[in-house]
Protein backbone atom coordinates (compact mmCIF):
# COMPACT_ATOMS: atom_id res chain seq x y z
CA UNK A 1 0.00 0.00 0.00
CA UNK A 2 1.24 3.92 -0.75
CA UNK A 3 2.22 5.53 2.07
CA UNK A 4 3.05 8.99 1.68
CA UNK A 5 4.97 9.11 4.70
CA UNK A 6 7.66 6.39 4.06
CA UNK A 7 7.73 8.06 0.89
CA UNK A 8 8.93 11.09 1.73
CA UNK A 9 11.14 9.56 4.36
CA UNK A 10 13.05 7.32 1.75
CA UNK A 11 13.18 10.41 -0.34
CA UNK A 12 15.10 12.60 2.54
CA UNK A 13 17.10 9.78 3.42
CA UNK A 14 17.70 9.19 -0.17
CA UNK A 15 18.93 12.79 -0.55
CA UNK A 16 21.51 12.72 2.62
CA UNK A 17 22.87 9.95 1.13
CA UNK A 18 23.39 11.75 -2.30
CA UNK A 19 24.44 14.62 -0.33
CA UNK A 20 27.12 12.55 1.22
CA UNK A 21 28.18 10.74 -1.61
CA UNK A 22 29.16 13.94 -3.40
CA UNK A 23 30.78 15.23 -0.88
CA UNK A 24 33.21 12.23 -0.48
CA UNK A 25 33.64 12.60 -4.40
CA UNK A 26 34.59 16.61 -3.82
CA UNK A 27 37.26 15.73 -1.32
CA UNK A 28 39.01 12.57 -3.21
CA UNK A 29 42.13 14.57 -4.05
CA UNK A 30 44.57 13.75 -6.97
CA UNK A 31 47.67 13.14 -6.88
CA UNK A 32 50.24 13.59 -10.00
CA UNK A 33 53.57 11.42 -10.12
CA UNK A 34 55.91 11.04 -12.78
CA UNK A 35 58.93 8.80 -11.84
CA UNK A 36 60.92 6.37 -14.25
CA UNK A 37 59.29 3.63 -16.08
CA UNK A 38 59.28 -0.07 -14.65
CA UNK A 39 59.83 1.77 -11.67
CA UNK A 40 57.48 0.71 -8.78
CA UNK A 41 55.73 -2.26 -7.57
CA UNK A 42 52.58 -3.35 -9.56
CA UNK A 43 50.59 -2.58 -5.52
CA UNK A 44 52.12 0.55 -4.81
CA UNK A 45 49.95 3.01 -6.38
CA UNK A 46 46.96 0.60 -5.67
CA UNK A 47 47.68 0.71 -2.40
CA UNK A 48 48.04 3.80 -1.57
CA UNK A 49 44.66 5.03 -2.99
CA UNK A 50 42.66 2.61 -0.60
CA UNK A 51 45.08 4.01 2.53
CA UNK A 52 43.99 7.19 1.47
CA UNK A 53 41.24 7.22 -0.43
CA UNK A 54 43.21 9.84 -3.25
CA UNK A 55 43.76 8.78 -6.66
CA UNK A 56 47.04 9.00 -8.35
CA UNK A 57 47.74 9.74 -12.34
CA UNK A 58 51.06 7.71 -12.37
CA UNK A 59 53.20 9.30 -15.94
CA UNK A 60 56.33 7.70 -16.57
CA UNK A 61 59.53 9.08 -18.10
CA UNK A 62 62.96 7.31 -19.45
CA UNK A 63 65.76 9.79 -19.09
CA UNK A 64 66.57 12.39 -16.78
CA UNK A 65 66.75 14.70 -19.61
CA UNK A 66 63.19 14.40 -20.20
CA UNK A 67 61.92 15.72 -16.62
CA UNK A 68 64.18 18.33 -16.69
CA UNK A 69 62.78 19.49 -19.86
CA UNK A 70 59.75 19.88 -18.08
CA UNK A 71 60.67 20.99 -15.05
CA UNK A 72 62.38 24.13 -16.91
CA UNK A 73 59.47 25.39 -18.95
CA UNK A 74 57.31 25.24 -15.66
CA UNK A 75 53.91 24.38 -14.85
CA UNK A 76 54.62 20.67 -14.79
CA UNK A 77 51.18 19.45 -13.31
CA UNK A 78 52.75 16.87 -11.28
CA UNK A 79 53.39 17.04 -7.58
CA UNK A 80 56.27 14.31 -7.12
CA UNK A 81 58.33 13.89 -9.53
CA UNK A 82 61.70 11.73 -9.71
CA UNK A 83 65.04 13.78 -10.89
CA UNK A 84 68.74 11.32 -10.21
CA UNK A 85 70.55 13.54 -7.76
CA UNK A 86 73.44 14.97 -10.19
CA UNK A 87 70.75 16.31 -11.84
CA UNK A 88 69.02 17.64 -8.86
CA UNK A 89 71.56 19.33 -7.77
CA UNK A 90 71.66 21.96 -10.95
CA UNK A 91 67.52 22.21 -10.94
CA UNK A 92 67.83 23.45 -7.34
CA UNK A 93 70.32 26.10 -8.55
CA UNK A 94 67.05 27.45 -10.91
CA UNK A 95 64.85 26.96 -7.62
CA UNK A 96 62.01 24.32 -8.98
CA UNK A 97 61.25 22.30 -5.94
CA UNK A 98 59.92 23.26 -2.42
CA UNK A 99 61.95 22.92 0.59
CA UNK A 100 60.83 19.86 2.43
CA UNK A 101 58.76 20.11 6.11
CA UNK A 102 60.01 16.96 7.48
CA UNK A 103 57.25 17.28 10.27
CA UNK A 104 55.31 16.51 7.73
CA UNK A 105 57.25 13.25 7.20
CA UNK A 106 57.17 10.73 10.55
CA UNK A 107 58.93 7.94 7.83
CA UNK A 108 61.73 10.00 7.59
CA UNK A 109 63.26 8.29 10.40
CA UNK A 110 63.77 5.10 8.13
CA UNK A 111 66.23 6.64 6.03
CA UNK A 112 69.93 5.43 5.86
CA UNK A 113 71.68 7.99 8.04
CA UNK A 114 74.88 6.55 5.70
CA UNK A 115 73.00 7.22 1.87
CA UNK A 116 71.74 10.61 3.19
CA UNK A 117 75.37 11.77 3.57
CA UNK A 118 76.10 10.36 0.16
CA UNK A 119 73.52 12.19 -1.45
CA UNK A 120 73.82 15.48 0.37
CA UNK A 121 77.09 16.59 -1.80
CA UNK A 122 73.85 17.03 -4.39
CA UNK A 123 71.29 18.31 -1.74
CA UNK A 124 73.22 19.90 0.73
CA UNK A 125 71.18 19.48 4.59
CA UNK A 126 69.12 16.71 2.65
CA UNK A 127 66.65 19.77 2.10
CA UNK A 128 64.29 19.09 -0.58
CA UNK A 129 64.28 15.74 -1.52
CA UNK A 130 64.35 12.02 -0.44
CA UNK A 131 66.15 8.76 -1.98
CA UNK A 132 64.22 6.49 -3.69
CA UNK A 133 66.46 3.93 -4.89
CA UNK A 134 69.83 3.50 -6.74
CA UNK A 135 71.86 1.18 -8.42
CA UNK A 136 74.79 1.31 -11.14
CA UNK A 137 75.33 2.17 -14.58
CA UNK A 138 76.98 -1.66 -15.77
CA UNK A 139 76.94 -3.92 -18.30
CA UNK A 140 73.71 -6.62 -19.55
CA UNK A 141 74.63 -9.31 -21.19
CA UNK A 142 73.26 -12.57 -22.36
CA UNK A 143 75.38 -15.58 -21.51
CA UNK A 144 75.56 -17.58 -23.93
CA UNK A 145 75.73 -15.32 -26.72
CA UNK A 146 78.31 -13.70 -25.28
CA UNK A 147 80.39 -16.76 -24.87
CA UNK A 148 79.85 -17.68 -28.62
CA UNK A 149 80.79 -14.49 -29.86
CA UNK A 150 83.82 -13.50 -27.63
CA UNK A 151 84.85 -17.19 -26.45
CA UNK A 152 84.75 -18.68 -23.15
CA UNK A 153 87.30 -15.73 -21.54
CA UNK A 154 85.07 -12.94 -22.37
CA UNK A 155 85.78 -10.23 -20.36
CA UNK A 156 82.29 -9.45 -18.95
CA UNK A 157 83.63 -7.86 -15.89
CA UNK A 158 85.69 -5.62 -17.63
CA UNK A 159 84.36 -2.22 -19.58
CA UNK A 160 86.53 -3.72 -22.34
CA UNK A 161 83.77 -6.38 -23.62
CA UNK A 162 81.53 -3.34 -24.66
CA UNK A 163 84.25 -0.34 -25.07
CA UNK A 164 86.77 -2.60 -27.19
CA UNK A 165 86.02 -1.48 -30.75
CA UNK A 166 86.97 -4.93 -31.60
CA UNK A 167 85.41 -6.87 -29.20
CA UNK A 168 81.74 -4.55 -29.97
CA UNK A 169 82.62 -5.70 -33.78
CA UNK A 170 82.42 -9.83 -32.75
CA UNK A 171 78.95 -8.70 -30.98
CA UNK A 172 77.26 -6.37 -33.13
CA UNK A 173 75.09 -9.26 -35.11
CA UNK A 174 73.86 -10.26 -31.90
CA UNK A 175 73.17 -6.95 -31.08
CA UNK A 176 74.30 -4.31 -28.61
CA UNK A 177 72.32 -0.96 -27.23
CA UNK A 178 73.79 1.64 -25.08
CA UNK A 179 71.92 4.06 -23.03
CA UNK A 180 70.37 7.48 -24.41
CA UNK A 181 72.00 9.05 -21.35
CA UNK A 182 74.91 11.41 -22.75
CA UNK A 183 76.17 12.54 -18.72
CA UNK A 184 76.44 8.59 -17.85
CA UNK A 185 77.97 7.21 -21.45
CA UNK A 186 80.41 10.26 -21.42
CA UNK A 187 81.92 9.40 -17.51
CA UNK A 188 81.83 5.90 -17.97
CA UNK A 189 83.78 6.48 -21.44
CA UNK A 190 86.36 8.90 -19.64
CA UNK A 191 86.69 6.65 -16.48
CA UNK A 192 87.64 3.58 -18.51
CA UNK A 193 90.36 5.61 -20.75
CA UNK A 194 92.02 6.16 -17.48
CA UNK A 195 90.61 10.18 -17.00
CA UNK A 196 88.75 11.81 -14.38
CA UNK A 197 84.96 10.71 -15.07
CA UNK A 198 83.60 14.34 -14.12
CA UNK A 199 86.46 15.88 -16.52
CA UNK A 200 85.49 20.00 -16.57
CA UNK A 201 87.68 20.09 -19.83
CA UNK A 202 85.81 20.44 -22.68
CA UNK A 203 88.35 18.65 -25.06
CA UNK A 204 88.64 15.52 -23.04
CA UNK A 205 84.50 15.43 -24.21
CA UNK A 206 85.34 16.29 -28.10
CA UNK A 207 88.87 14.52 -28.11
CA UNK A 208 88.98 11.11 -26.49
CA UNK A 209 85.92 9.97 -25.49
CA UNK A 210 84.00 10.73 -28.48
CA UNK A 211 86.85 9.72 -30.91
CA UNK A 212 86.25 5.93 -29.34
CA UNK A 213 82.81 5.79 -29.36
CA UNK A 214 82.68 7.23 -32.88
CA UNK A 215 84.55 4.04 -33.17
CA UNK A 216 82.17 1.53 -31.57
CA UNK A 217 78.91 3.71 -33.22
CA UNK A 218 78.97 1.11 -36.26
CA UNK A 219 78.61 -1.69 -33.80
CA UNK A 220 75.66 -0.15 -31.77
CA UNK A 221 72.14 -1.10 -32.92
CA UNK A 222 70.16 1.86 -31.07
CA UNK A 223 70.58 4.12 -28.14
CA UNK A 224 67.39 3.92 -25.82
CA UNK A 225 67.40 4.02 -21.76
CA UNK A 226 64.44 1.77 -21.47
CA UNK A 227 63.75 -0.84 -24.77
CA UNK A 228 66.58 -2.91 -23.78
CA UNK A 229 65.08 -4.53 -20.83
CA UNK A 230 62.48 -6.69 -23.25
CA UNK A 231 64.97 -6.56 -25.78
CA UNK A 232 67.33 -8.36 -23.81
CA UNK A 233 64.60 -10.65 -22.28
CA UNK A 234 63.36 -11.65 -25.61
CA UNK A 235 67.14 -12.43 -26.69
CA UNK A 236 66.88 -9.60 -29.62
CA UNK A 237 70.38 -7.77 -28.51
CA UNK A 238 72.99 -9.54 -26.17
CA UNK A 239 74.82 -6.72 -24.43
CA UNK A 240 73.49 -3.10 -22.95
CA UNK A 241 74.82 -0.60 -20.87
CA UNK A 242 72.39 -0.09 -18.45
CA UNK A 243 71.17 -0.01 -15.20
CA UNK A 244 71.40 -2.76 -12.88
CA UNK A 245 67.51 -2.66 -11.53
CA UNK A 246 66.77 -3.16 -15.57
CA UNK A 247 69.01 -5.40 -16.22
CA UNK A 248 67.88 -7.94 -13.30
CA UNK A 249 64.26 -7.16 -14.36
CA UNK A 250 65.40 -8.44 -18.08
CA UNK A 251 66.61 -11.71 -16.56
CA UNK A 252 63.81 -12.42 -14.55
CA UNK A 253 61.48 -11.76 -17.54
CA UNK A 254 63.38 -14.03 -19.44
CA UNK A 255 63.54 -16.66 -16.39
CA UNK A 256 59.93 -16.49 -16.15
CA UNK A 257 58.90 -17.12 -20.04
CA UNK A 258 61.40 -19.91 -19.55
CA UNK A 259 62.72 -18.83 -23.04
CA UNK A 260 66.06 -19.87 -22.53
CA UNK A 261 67.73 -16.95 -22.14
CA UNK A 262 70.28 -16.36 -19.18
CA UNK A 263 70.83 -12.88 -18.66
CA UNK A 264 73.54 -11.58 -16.17
CA UNK A 265 74.59 -7.95 -14.95
CA UNK A 266 78.05 -7.18 -14.40
CA UNK A 267 79.84 -4.00 -12.37
CA UNK A 268 82.67 -3.87 -14.69
CA UNK A 269 86.40 -4.28 -12.33
CA UNK A 270 87.62 -0.51 -13.38
CA UNK A 271 84.79 1.14 -11.54
CA UNK A 272 81.37 2.40 -12.31
CA UNK A 273 78.89 5.09 -11.99
CA UNK A 274 76.45 5.26 -8.91
CA UNK A 275 73.48 7.27 -9.01
CA UNK A 276 70.60 7.94 -6.44
CA UNK A 277 66.89 8.93 -7.85
CA UNK A 278 65.67 11.59 -5.41
CA UNK A 279 61.58 12.09 -4.76
CA UNK A 280 60.70 15.93 -4.46
CA UNK A 281 58.06 18.68 -5.08
CA UNK A 282 58.08 20.93 -7.82
CA UNK A 283 57.78 24.47 -6.61
CA UNK A 284 54.13 24.47 -8.62
CA UNK A 285 52.95 21.43 -6.90
CA UNK A 286 48.85 21.76 -7.11
CA UNK A 287 48.32 18.69 -4.23
CA UNK A 288 50.91 19.64 -1.52
CA UNK A 289 49.55 17.84 1.25
CA UNK A 290 49.02 14.75 -1.23
CA UNK A 291 52.55 14.90 -2.31
CA UNK A 292 53.64 14.74 1.46
CA UNK A 293 51.27 11.66 2.26
CA UNK A 294 52.59 9.84 -0.60
CA UNK A 295 56.42 10.54 0.19
CA UNK A 296 55.58 9.49 3.88
CA UNK A 297 53.86 6.37 2.35
CA UNK A 298 56.96 5.43 0.19
CA UNK A 299 59.55 5.64 3.33
CA UNK A 300 57.05 3.04 4.55
CA UNK A 301 59.60 0.06 5.51
CA UNK A 302 56.92 -2.62 3.98
CA UNK A 303 56.24 -0.51 1.05
CA UNK A 304 59.71 0.34 -0.21
CA UNK A 305 61.11 -3.20 0.48
CA UNK A 306 58.37 -4.64 -2.04
CA UNK A 307 59.27 -1.65 -4.52
CA UNK A 308 62.85 -3.27 -4.36
CA UNK A 309 61.69 -6.77 -4.83
CA UNK A 310 59.83 -5.94 -7.65
CA UNK A 311 62.25 -4.07 -9.35
CA UNK A 312 65.78 -4.98 -8.17
CA UNK A 313 66.86 -1.58 -7.20
CA UNK A 314 68.17 -0.96 -3.86
CA UNK A 315 66.63 1.56 -1.85
CA UNK A 316 67.52 4.13 0.50
CA UNK A 317 65.70 3.32 3.37
CA UNK A 318 67.43 1.30 6.29
CA UNK A 319 64.53 -0.11 8.05
CA UNK A 320 63.53 -1.92 5.19
CA UNK A 321 66.64 -4.01 4.39
CA UNK A 322 65.49 -7.06 6.84
CA UNK A 323 61.80 -6.93 4.87
CA UNK A 324 63.98 -7.34 1.48
CA UNK A 325 64.24 -10.80 0.23
CA UNK A 326 67.38 -12.65 0.98
CA UNK A 327 67.66 -13.10 -2.96
CA UNK A 328 67.52 -9.30 -3.55
CA UNK A 329 69.32 -8.41 -0.42
CA UNK A 330 71.97 -10.88 -0.84
CA UNK A 331 72.52 -10.13 -4.40
CA UNK A 332 75.62 -7.78 -5.30
CA UNK A 333 74.44 -6.19 -8.44
CA UNK A 334 72.04 -4.80 -6.61
CA UNK A 335 74.13 -3.85 -3.44
CA UNK A 336 77.23 -4.31 -4.00
CA UNK A 337 80.09 -5.46 -1.82
CA UNK A 338 82.49 -3.05 0.17
CA UNK A 339 85.26 -4.10 -2.40
CA UNK A 340 82.86 -2.70 -5.42
CA UNK A 341 81.59 0.30 -3.36
CA UNK A 342 85.16 1.68 -3.01
CA UNK A 343 85.14 1.87 -6.79
CA UNK A 344 82.22 3.70 -7.24
CA UNK A 345 81.69 7.05 -8.80
CA UNK A 346 78.83 9.64 -8.44
CA UNK A 347 78.23 12.52 -10.95
CA UNK A 348 78.90 16.13 -10.40
CA UNK A 349 77.04 18.70 -11.34
CA UNK A 350 78.95 20.69 -14.59
CA UNK A 351 78.94 24.08 -15.69
CA UNK A 352 76.38 24.82 -18.38
CA UNK A 353 79.02 25.41 -20.94
CA UNK A 354 80.26 22.10 -20.77
CA UNK A 355 76.60 20.35 -20.62
CA UNK A 356 76.31 21.98 -24.01
CA UNK A 357 79.89 20.83 -25.26
CA UNK A 358 78.60 17.68 -24.13
CA UNK A 359 74.88 17.53 -25.85
CA UNK A 360 76.55 18.45 -29.00
CA UNK A 361 79.50 15.81 -28.49
CA UNK A 362 76.35 13.52 -28.25
CA UNK A 363 74.48 14.11 -30.98
CA UNK A 364 77.56 13.45 -33.23
CA UNK A 365 77.75 10.14 -31.53
CA UNK A 366 74.23 9.10 -32.13
CA UNK A 367 74.17 10.15 -35.71
CA UNK A 368 77.73 8.70 -36.33
CA UNK A 369 79.40 11.69 -38.09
Amino acid sequence: MFNPRKTGLSAVVAGVLMLASAGAMAEQKTLHVYNWSDYISPDTVPNFEKQTGDKVVYDVFDSNEVLEGKLMAGSTGYDVVVPSSSFLARQLQSGVFQELDKSKLPNYKNLDPALLQKVEQHDPGNKYAIPYLWATTGIGYNVEKVKAALGKDAPVNSWDLVLKPENLEKLKSCGVSFLDAPEEIFATVLNYLGKDPNSSDAKDYTGAATDLLLKLRPNIRYFHSSQYINDLANGNTCVAIGWAGDVLQAKKRADEAKNGVNIAYSIPKEGALAFFDMMAIPKDAKNVDEAYKWLNYMMDPKVIADVSDKVFYANGNKASLPLINADVRNNPGIFPTPDTLAKLFVLKVQDPKLDRVRTRAWTKVKSGR
